[in-house]
């Protein structure tokens, strides 16, 4: 697309008008400076829309299991039972971590587990409740739409029963993620084993319907093209028209290094910070219905996650204590980020900085 044409795009979209698929394209594809008029356009949507303020959250990722059925080939976590490393925590541990969570002032406790076959409903109510039991007022963020669909299986259910368990026991929202790209010909090739596109998205549509409020996300810079980036977030867009639950995107760049994905052949090695910045901004530019756009620093780095708070981004996600997930996929520094570290990011912006909730109420 002629520059010309960009900077009209760019201009009517910030006007209000609403982005087509075709348009978003013709964004991301950009490879040249105009990557930063689009990142500048973007920032003064996050403005608009979000505000100066950049806000993250104090939570705690807990780590149940590195067990999957899955197996996905773009994930360097996951293990068979009888693998070198393979772990399943039980209560007593479970237990441990939730009160280290406690004595940390967390406000969010995040699940990061593989979806073991042997799980049913009671196997997630038990987990769950363990760690409700020890941190009541706080946040119990778990269960994506595969974990939700494979314990309905499991045990028989509908899965609109498995979220009432779930909630009963002590979830707050649920995970956006086992989404990866929603396009099922990329996801036959990098997650075969897990639902296809309408199933995930009729389960969060479900949950959002109950008044169980969900992130959203991407992982792109696998297999995918940018078509089916944009086709990706225009599933998104469509859903949040309709339910108004999504409380932000979070774009999670692949992490290449140890993946099955990537030493077959089949990916490339990653992202690049072009690549980034313009997801960044075409996300802003594009999800006119979402107020909160997040940057992963554990999987872009703090420098890179600057640049992301130039480029729409509005919110650093959390403290997390701990990424099993990407440490394992090969990213570098991904465990913990001090929110004094977040604050010298924030200051050197001019933009103040923020502790909130997991629902995005400041603290």
């Amino acid at each position: 697309m002629p520059r010309d044409d960009i900077r009209t795009l760019l201009s009517d979209t910030l006007a209000g008008h609403r982005m087509t698929e075709e348009e978003a394209l013709s964004l991301l594809t950009v490879r040249d400076r105009r990557v930063w008029e689009i990142a500048a356009a973007a920032d003064e949507a996050r403005q608009e829309r979000a505000g100066e303020t950049v806000t993250y959250v104090r939570n705690q990722n807990l780590h149940i299991t590195n067990i999957c059925k899955n197996l996905c080939g773009f994930c360097g976590f996951g293990r068979k039972a009888t693998d070198p490393g393979a772990y399943l925590h039980g209560r007593e541990e479970v237990e441990r971590r939730a009160r280290l969570a406690r004595d940390r002032g967390v406000s969010e406790v995040c699940f990061l587990s593989g979806v073991h076959p042997a799980f049913d409903v009671s196997s997630y109510e038990e987990m769950i409740g363990w760690v409700h039991a020890i941190l009541p007022d706080v946040d119990i963020h778990t269960c994506s739409p595969e974990e939700v669909v494979f314990a309905s299986e499991q045990s028989a259910i509908s899965t609109q029963e498995v979220l009432e368990r779930l909630r009963a026991a002590g979830l707050g929202t649920l995970q956006g993620t086992a989404a990866e790209i929603l396009v099922d010909e990329v996801r036959q090739v990098i997650c075969p084993r897990k639902v296809d596109t309408a199933t995930w998205v009729r389960v969060i549509r479900e949950a959002h319907q109950m008044g169980i409020r969900s992130t959203a996300t991407i992982m792109y810079g696998s297999y995918e093209s940018e078509a089916d980036r944009v086709r990706h977030l225009a599933v998104l867009r469509e859903v949040q028209d309709e339910t108004g639950g999504f409380t932000e995107l979070v774009p999670l760049p692949f992490i290449h290094t140890n993946t099955p994905l990537y030493k077959a052949g089949i990916a490339r090695p990653g992202t690049t910070g072009r690549e980034d910045m313009l997801m960044f901004s075409v996300a802003r530019l594009f999800l006119d219905n979402f107020e909160n756009i997040q940057i992963s620093w554990g999987k872009v780095g703090t420098r890179m996650a600057q640049l992301g708070l130039m480029a729409g981004c509005n919110d650093l996600g959390g403290t997390m204590f701990d990424d099993e997930v990407s440490t394992d996929a090969g990213a570098e520094d991904a465990d913990y980020l001090d929110p004094s570290a977040m604050c010298r990011i924030t200051e050197d912006l001019g933009r103040p900085l923020r502790q909130r909730t997991t629902l995005y109420e400041l603290i």
